[in-house]
């Protein structure tokens, strides 16, 4: 029997050595998170309260009407300094309340003067600061009514003319299963303007949209009367030798140029506009050579530039025929003061590629292609006062957070978010930057 007493001694000696701190972890892992301090700010039609945290939480938040409230309620959470509401209001915030739920999670219950639309997420610790609970209150009344006295910026789309080469008693080039050059690129020309038309910033017009004849000069004048950002047009290349194949990009060149000059000197009285206004007809004809001459050179410049991005992404979806934009005097590209590229999309004279451009998803996977290399040059040099010029807020993303409910944050639409973005899903990752579009107030 002593023996027996003697082993349970040890054993419950030996018990409370390890079963203490395992009592201990529990206990400690019982504490509730602590709520430190609540700040308030406040814009013209914005409440924001922030709550500073220990540790992160669970939450919940939802409205009632009647009077209006918004109702938070916070789990495992306690208030450290009940004194901290006694500050926390404002027009539009008539005073906090605070209770406990559930015998242990923390309810906050705001009181508020106007209907509102709130909005809540948890920001994690960074550059010293902890946990943070953000409440955004945004008065509906009175953020409708700065909505309405606020003036629209006057900011524009990006013009993109898209000019659908030949047509009518010009056909083009032709295929062995009699495709005609002049369909294959009013279809992929009409299927640019679709996708371009759904990307946010950018307006297209189509340059041909019907199968009749369309002098060269015609095309740049019209692209021009539209105030064109940037002129695309579509060919469908042949070569006697049917394996060629492959696309190309063209843009004007030094040469083309050059010889360009003599026409527009000849119409003084008519192009002044495109060198920004600067009269020529009381310019002696060097000078007069010399403003033109510069105008072409920047828009050549900017033409290589554009060119080469549009290459860049065709080389993604198939072969190229050359690695470099080419250049040459075609006269659709001769506008002084629009960046003009010529796309020969692949060769009608090889069968394979003659089969491709009858597909209207391979019409469809040119028009993309195209679309990613326009939309990445006018990310970068997008014309001032455009609405893509002022297109450079950014939004990391963290735990948590969706494209829908991002989206509803920056006042804009999924489909915008996913396309800017180039998005082929609505799966974000945690660290991700996104670009935010800019909308008409």
């Amino acid at each position: 029997m002593d023996n027996r007493r003697n082993f349970l001694k040890k054993f419950v000696g030996i018990s409370g050595i390890v079963v203490a701190p395992a009592i201990s972890r529990v206990a400690n892992a019982a504490q509730p998170a602590s709520v430190n301090n609540i700040r308030l700010s406040q814009s013209a039609s914005n409440t924001r309260l922030v709550f500073d945290l220990d540790r992160s939480i669970e939450h919940s938040l939802f409205r009632l009407h009647n009077p209006e409230r918004v109702v938070v309620d916070i789990k495992d959470t306690r208030l450290v300094d009940s004194g901290l509401i006694e500050e926390m209001h404002n027009a539009l915030l008539k005073g906090v309340r605070t209770g406990v739920r559930n015998g242990a999670d923390l309810r906050i219950v705001l009181d508020l003067s106007n209907h509102v639309t709130p909005r809540s997420f948890l920001l994690k610790p960074e550059s010293g600061a902890g946990h943070r609970l953000v409440i955004d209150l945004e008065d509906v009344k009175n953020g409708a009514i700065a909505k309405k006295k606020a003036k629209k910026p006057k900011l524009r789309d990006v013009v993109v003319a898209i000019d659908a080469g030949h047509g009518g008693k010009d056909p083009g080039a032709s295929g062995h299963l009699g495709t005609k050059e002049k369909d294959i690129t009013l279809a992929i020309a009409r299927k640019l303007h679709a996708v371009i038309k759904k990307y946010p910033g950018m307006k297209p017009v189509l340059i041909r949209d019907g199968d009749y004849y369309m002098a060269l000069r015609e095309r740049v004048k019209k692209a021009r009367e539209h105030k064109a950002d940037l002129l695309i047009s579509l060919h469908a290349d042949s070569y006697r030798d049917t394996r060629a194949r492959g696309s190309s990009v063209y843009a004007l060149s030094v040469d083309g140029a050059s010889s360009e000059t003599a026409r527009w000197l000849a119409e003084k009285e008519n192009a002044s506009d495109l060198i920004g206004g600067v009269q020529l007809d009381n310019k002696d004809d060097m000078v007069a050579e010399v403003l033109l001459d510069l105008s072409l050179t920047g828009t050549i410049q900017s033409s290589l530039d554009v060119g080469d991005e549009v290459l860049g992404e065709l080389k993604r979806i198939g072969r190229v025929h050359k690695k470099r934009v080419q250049q040459a005097g075609f006269a659709v590209l001769k506008s002084p003061d629009v960046p003009s590229i010529l796309l020969e999309t692949a060769f009608i004279s090889n069968p394979k590629e003659e089969r491709k451009l009858r597909s209207p998803a391979h019409q469809a996977k040119t028009a993309q292609a195209i679309l990613r290399g326009v939309s990445d040059y006018f990310g970068r040099k997008a014309p001032p006062g455009t609405w893509l010029s002022l297109n450079n807020k950014e939004h990391k993303t963290s735990t948590g957070e969706t494209l829908a409910g991002i989206a509803e944050q920056y006042e804009v639409s999924s489909m915008d978010l996913k396309m800017l973005n180039r998005l082929t899903s609505d799966h974000l990752q945690v660290g991700q930057a996104l670009k935010i579009p800019y909308t008409v107030a």
